[in-house]
């Protein structure tokens, strides 16, 4: 079977950068959802700097669970979710990431930024239309982010340096499929050209 024909559609220029979760959880590989990802933690503070000095808007997320009875099937299912327990290590931002006060940071139950917050609110009410997505992992949280973020109408890029999975053939892979359908998928330095 071929590939569908498809267009590139970049971004706008009212565009937004949302992080998700690049957490400690995450990032750190001592946690049993963590891995060793150097570089696309420096490939996020390159663009939250960029955004910043441009003005532009810059949300985060990270996973939460206050009570066990919040997205249970999915910890059930992935039961090294348990660990991002409200006040805990684990659902902090990395540091390096130098989140500001007035940058959102929306606290999720499930994969997406989108489902069930009010992240498509915020967007709005800011004027956004499309979406430079980073962050962890590209299989789980960034691809929900993602194809929630073209199901909500933006157009969506995914930074490809900056986004990582503890698993290389489905980041990959997922980065394949994201382009073909969903997002733009470039380079962080392509990102940084455009804006």
């Amino acid at each position: 079977m071929s590939n569908l024909d498809q267009n590139r559609l970049g971004l706008t220029p009212e565009p937004a950068l949302i992080v998700v979760d690049m957490i400690n959880g995450f990032t750190d590989p001592n946690c049993p959802l963590g891995t060793h990802c150097p570089d696309v933690v420096t490939a996020n503070v390159q663009l939250l700097g960029v955004f910043r000095e441009k003005g532009l808007p810059v949300f985060f997320t990270t996973v939460v669970y206050n009570n066990d009875q919040q997205a249970s099937v999915f910890r059930r299912k992935v039961p090294a979710l348990n660990v991002l327990q409200a006040g805990s290590h684990w659902v902090a931002l990395d540091p390096a990431m130098g989140r500001i006060d007035s940058e959102p940071l929306i606290e999720k139950h499930w994969p997406s930024a989108f489902h069930k917050t009010d992240l498509d609110d915020q967007l709005r009410a800011l004027g956004v239309d499309s979406l430079v997505v980073t962050g962890l992992t590209t299989s789980g949280c960034v691809r929900a982010s993602a194809v929630d973020g073209l199901q909500n109408n933006y157009q969506v890029v995914i930074a490809r340096d900056a986004v990582g999975d503890r698993n290389p053939a489905a980041h990959e892979s997922n980065l394949f499929d994201l382009n073909a359908k969903y997002a733009d998928v470039m380079s962080v330095a392509e990102i940084i050209a455009v804006l």
